[in-house]
């Protein structure tokens, strides 16, 4: 029974940080796309964010390693 609290834990906590980086490249895919000159501008910040998000799942991950 251990295996379930620990699956919940990576399993909600992947769906934010999911959602999150979807949303951030959609946006940025957006952005470049209605001005492709400030890509250089643009894609920085959208990996950045997308690093952050990411490191959210790394945590619920890390939790659920260590129950």
């Amino acid at each position: 029974m251990e295996s379930l609290p620990a699956g919940l834990a990576i399993g909600l906590g992947a769906i934010g940080p999911g959602i999150g980086i979807g949303l951030i490249g959609m946006k940025a895919v957006e952005a470049i796309g209605r001005n492709p000159e400030a890509s250089n501008k643009i894609l920085p910040p959208m990996l950045l964010g997308m690093a952050f998000a990411e490191a959210i799942a790394i945590y619920a991950l890390v939790i659920a390693f260590t129950k």
